[in-house]
């Protein structure tokens, strides 16, 4: 599909393997390995998403002759699934009033609750383009809405339009993550070592880390962290069978296919980081990470025994070492989970916007997120007067 707005053209994508990797990967700035097209693409070309799962591909570029100047990822939507943005109040109130919520427009990474790029472009004014376009062509596709998860911050005001209008048709939601910060303090230094990062805790949380990194050691594992360019066929495999079992344990399908996980070892070396925790030479637990410009993601685990601590250590204090270790600032676990605060993660927020077609629903829902919004502050507040550090 293709329209024009003066002499700028829009146009949807059904696979990112219409579009030249190059000139996708040229609207960011590479930091981040979820936007990045091996990404997208090799989850559409690897089994991760279907249509019966409800992902179809529905990319919007913008394009100024033959020259492409903005993109979003996007897709159509059969369902929430995979989303961790929750909107099942939203469409079962639609269907309580004979409306269809679904199909709906979602501009995310699938299966990834991780804050990132949405808005692909080199300028303000081309991501506002982005905006307008998305709007009008759900209005246009005769769609209930649209969605854009786990945008950054510094994009979050351009959903306002120029005047900066927090009443506009872009609803704001937030929620919260744990998410582990290697900043300078006033004195400008950073922990270098696990050491450092303990002394900032308390007495308490200190000796409770300690305590569940002794049970892990004093049980006869230790730890090889793999990266993406070292990975064997084995490692690959080994690891997706510990994502199968976390998902089989669960009842939930896995979407993350071996040959994506080959694919990104073979495509995207540097981002991809297995930690896996072996016990008498065999593997028995791993965890899944990716890793960007100064930020370390992590994405899944899973395990073949249960011992003490061995999930603490295998999908938190690894990484936190990793992170230590290669001096990135940032460590982001995925979402979910308040017992990451005791480990040194501290609440964040994350955003998504949300622009919902029929004007009574959209004025319904405004009331709706902004008590949501300052549920969610107070629920931050609460928890920061948690932390385990001094």
């Amino acid at each position: 599909m293709s329209t024009r707005d003066d002499a700028l053209s829009i146009r949807l994508l059904g696979s990112l393997g219409d579009i030249d990797a190059a000139r996708w990967d040229a609207l960011h700035d590479g930091t981040n390995p979820f936007i990045a097209h091996a990404f997208l693409h090799g989850m559409e070309i690897h089994g991760c998403l279907r249509e019966d799962w409800g992902w179809a591909p529905h990319h919007l570029t913008v394009w100024d002759g033959d020259a492409l100047i903005a993109a979003m990822p996007a897709y159509l939507k059969q369902n929430s699934h995979g989303e961790f943005v929750f909107d099942h109040a939203w469409a079962h109130a639609y269907a309580q009033h004979g409306l269809d919520y679904f199909p709906k427009w979602l501009a995310a990474v699938p299966y990834s609750p991780v804050t990132g790029p949405r808005l692909l472009a080199r300028d303000d004014d081309h991501r506002r383009v982005l905006i307008a376009a998305m709007a009008q062509l759900c209005a246009r596709q005769k769609l209930s809405s649209a969605h854009v998860n786990f945008h950054k911050h510094d994009e979050d005001s351009l959903f306002d339009g120029d005047g900066g209008d927090a009443d506009g048709d872009w609803l704001p939601r937030i929620d919260v993550q744990y998410h582990w910060r290697n900043l300078p303090d006033a004195d400008g230094k950073r922990w270098e070592n696990f050491e450092q990062f303990l002394a900032a805790f308390d007495h308490k949380h200190r000796k409770n880390i300690r305590q569940e990194r002794a049970k892990v050691a004093r049980a006869g594992v230790t730890f090889r962290v793999v990266e993406g360019g070292d990975a064997s066929a084995d490692d690959l495999a080994t690891m997706h069978r510990f994502y199968l079992t976390t998902f089989a344990e669960y009842g939930n399908h896995a979407a993350l296919t071996l040959e994506f996980l080959q694919h990104l070892a073979r495509e995207m070396p540097r981002s991809l980081v297995i930690f896996l925790a072996e016990r008498d030479g065999e593997a028995i637990a791993g965890a899944l990470c990716l890793r960007g410009g100064d930020t370390l993601y992590g994405r899944y685990w899973g395990s073949e025994v249960t011992l003490p601590g061995l999930h603490f250590e295998t999908c938190y204090y690894q990484g936190i070492d990793y992170c230590l270790r290669e001096g990135l600032a940032r460590f982001e676990p995925g979402a979910q989970g308040e017992h990451k605060l005791a480990r040194g993660f501290l609440p964040s927020f994350v955003h998504s916007r949300h622009w919902i077609a029929h004007p009574g629903f959209r004025d319904a829902l405004r009331s709706w997120c902004r008590d949501e919004a300052a549920s969610v502050r107070r629920y931050a507040q609460t928890l920061g007067a948690h932390s385990p550090f001094k």
